[in-house]
């Protein structure tokens, strides 16, 4: 991970929430201060958050049925006044600045859009405001989202030209079965020519859409744009640190 001075990261639902849909306040405080730590470092980073419709359910209760579209719609522009709220707090408490950054997968269908969308990024990055992304789930048509937050974090990773993205899940990273077995291994380095599409795990996580199989193929799109790509535990004590600081020691899948 050295002679990197961009980063994108991305945290999943099941780092941020508990599995109640409760947010885990002390988890995403202990990701900030990691972030501040690259910062500090003299690093640029973008935030990929997701973690909304968990925080919006906890919010309301409901004496009538709705269906899947309408929950995403009310959990998530819930949730997510909740969820930049705590991140503008915890930066603010560092001396920090955030703006948030709602987006859709048209936006990245066309030059323009393309074009505007890293403008945004561009001119934050440059005055030392950290973006905070996540998709605006409140007015995305349900055919054209993004398959999840992986995804997402991968195109960004891209068109703001990033030297590496880190998927954070709840899992050490890519395991040659399911990681609860004891026969499995934790899969250290994926190279382009290695294809392993048939040990990912291909079920979701508990409390967003995507999950290891999804990490996988967007963390192979991306490397082979010549971008770092890290899957790595973001419930483990200052994982990114230890990341930066002793890969050879700290368990994680590299994509290269």
């Amino acid at each position: 991970m050295k002679n990197v001075r961009r980063i994108v990261v991305k945290v999943g639902s099941n780092v941020l929430t508990a599995d109640d849909g409760s947010l885990r306040v002390a988890r995403m405080a202990a990701i900030v201060d990691q972030v501040v730590w690259l910062k500090r470092q003299g690093y640029d980073v973008v935030l990929v958050s997701s973690g909304a419709v968990a925080c919006g359910r906890k919010e309301i209760c409901l004496d009538h049925k709705l269906d899947s579209i309408e929950q995403r719609q009310l959990f998530s522009s819930m949730g997510q006044v909740k969820l930049i709220n705590f991140y503008y707090e915890l930066f603010r408490e560092h001396g920090l600045h955030v703006g948030q950054v709602l987006t859709m997968k048209q936006n990245f269908s066309t030059e323009l859009t393309r074009h505007n969308q890293q403008a945004c990024m561009e001119v934050m990055l440059e005055n030392g405001v950290i973006p905070i992304v996540n998709e605006n789930d409140t007015v995305s048509i349900e055919g054209l989202m993004f398959t999840d937050n992986d995804e997402l974090a991968g195109l960004i990773a891209e068109m703001i030209s990033a030297q590496a993205l880190i998927l954070l899940s709840n899992v050490d990273g890519l395991y040659s079965g399911d990681p609860a077995d004891i026969g499995s291994r934790l899969i250290r380095r994926v190279s382009p020519s290695d294809d392993l599409a048939h040990v990912v795990q291909n079920g979701t996580s508990s409390g967003g859409r995507g999950g290891m199989a999804s990490k996988y193929l967007t963390a192979r799109k991306v490397a082979a744009e010549g971008i770092k790509v890290v899957i790595a535990n973001g419930t483990v004590p200052d994982i990114i640190i230890r990341l930066m600081e002793k890969p050879e020691e700290t368990p994680h899948t590299l994509f290269i």
